[in-house]
């Protein structure tokens, strides 16, 4: 598909319409000057049988004053002819035939008759005139035919028309022109802008900051926007590239010196036990690794809107199987509404929030940690899930902390993902994550947006 410029866009827009307005324009001023032109020349011709009427009266059919001779030699840019014949049908003066009258014209004309013909193989406008008169003693009722060759109004016309469009056309080329400039001139500031927009690296994502146009504000703050975001992301990828490097440094040097320390094992006993310790920190390693990648992907889009519709109750029903599967003896209850509770979101990435949730309390729980309780209840659009532990709890002064990349408030085992993987995925689907305060045991709480209930009918 070829792409034109804008100022070519712009110059069309304008254009298009201006020279359908000028055809249109140029179409009735033809049609005007031709119902002008007719009725000039048909009144010119009325005008000369007048005057050849009161002539043929006062010189009983002898000759025409010179000024009736000077209107008939030369009448609106042509040569007139004429015809006169008294009431018994004898020549009087004039041209010795006339335009044969059509068969439609009546017999006694009680006002001037206009009709075309041709006359010697030439087309012809033609007014036949009836006038009571007398010349020479005969009175009575006189016929005067008085004729033009057609083609001088259509000259007329067309004389009158290329002046139009001569006038029309140098209007339009006019407007072409000062468009054309005047569009260059107007995008001047787009341009600017174009070069403001290319001077920005991954590097240096500064708002743009420059007057322009009221109509490109929007696009600019728009733009500025985008470049805030893309900066705030690629600052928050660097910044979680460099916390993921440190925290896989230590497990991955922990592996190779396990791994070499099974390689010089003195003994098959030595290195069976090394291995056993090795498989574990691998172990680790890898749930650490797997946390990061979750982190990550929970960087995605906005669900809330192009999720899937999720049967919540029934996702952290599935969850709970798993976590007893995978955590017993530790005892899970699960309380859910009776009414149905659908979300839009993403399943497994809420399932895994819910998961590393209750896996949470219990890596951080401390020693007496024995039970976790998920509490799922719907208040106005939204679903609420509270996360309840019997473990040491969060202290208030650590709910920041507890929410970061990389933070344990206990300084225990695991990665200091969790609360932060499932805060992130809560935003992604509209929603948000808290920690609450709580005597006995951490408490979370999880809100989500309800699917529109038209759309689970």
């Amino acid at each position: 598909m070829k792409v034109q410029s804008l100022r070519t866009r712009l110059v069309l827009i304008i254009l298009v319409p201006l020279l359908l307005l000028s055809l249109i324009a140029g179409a009735w001023q033809f049609q005007n000057t031709t119902i002008r032109a007719q009725n000039i020349f048909d009144r010119g011709l009325l005008s000369a049988a007048l005057a050849i009427s009161r002539d043929v009266a006062v010189s009983d059919g002898d000759a025409l004053s010179p000024a009736t001779q000077r209107l008939v030699n030369d009448t609106s840019g042509g040569a007139l002819f004429y015809h006169v014949y008294a009431p018994d049908g004898v020549f009087v003066t004039g041209y010795s035939t006339p335009p044969v009258l059509p068969k439609i014209a009546p017999e006694v004309l009680e006002k001037p008759f206009y009709y075309d013909a041709t006359y010697q193989g030439q087309s012809v406008r033609v007014l036949r005139y009836q006038d009571v008169t007398t010349v020479s003693g005969v009175a009575g009722v006189f016929n005067i035919t008085v004729w033009q060759v057609a083609e001088v109004r259509s000259q007329f016309v067309r004389d009158v028309v290329a002046r139009s469009f001569a006038v029309i056309a140098t209007l339009v080329l006019s407007v072409a022109l000062v468009v054309w400039f005047g569009v260059g001139l107007g995008l001047r500031p787009l341009l600017d802008l174009e070069q403001a927009i290319a001077r920005r690296t991954p590097s240096e994502l500064e708002p743009i900051r420059r007057a322009v146009p009221i109509e490109a504000r929007g696009l600019v703050t728009t733009l500025n926007a985008l470049l805030d975001r893309v900066s705030r992301r690629i600052s928050s990828k660097d910044e979680f590239i460099s916390n993921a490097a440190h925290q896989l440094r230590n497990p991955v040097a922990g592996v190779l010196a396990l791994a070499e320390a099974v390689e010089s094992a003195p003994t098959a006993t030595a290195a069976k036990e090394r291995s056993a310790a090795l498989v574990q920190a691998a172990r680790e390693t890898s749930r650490l690794t797997n946390q990061l990648l979750s982190f990550e992907r929970a960087s995605g889009t906005d669900l809330a809107q192009s999720g899937k519709p999720l049967d919540f109750k029934a996702l952290l029903q599935q969850v709970v199987d798993t976590f007893r599967n995978s955590q017993e003896p530790m005892v899970a209850e699960l309380r859910l509404p009776i009414e149905n509770v659908f979300i839009r979101g993403d399943g497994v990435m809420v399932q895994e929030a819910v998961l590393n949730l209750m896996t949470n309390a219990v890596v951080h729980g401390g020693p007496e940690v024995s039970r976790v309780e998920l509490d799922l209840s719907v208040a106005g659009k939204n679903a609420i899930l509270f996360v309840r532990d019997d473990g040491v709890g969060i202290p208030p002064e650590e709910h920041v902390a507890a929410i970061g990349r990389f933070s344990q408030t206990d300084g225990g085992p695991g990665s200091g993902l969790g609360l932060a993987i499932a805060a992130r995925v809560m935003g992604n689907h509209g929603g948000y994550l808290e920690i609450l305060e709580n005597s006995g045991g951490a408490l979370i709480k999880l809100v989500l947006p309800l699917l529109d209930k038209k759309l689970t009918d």
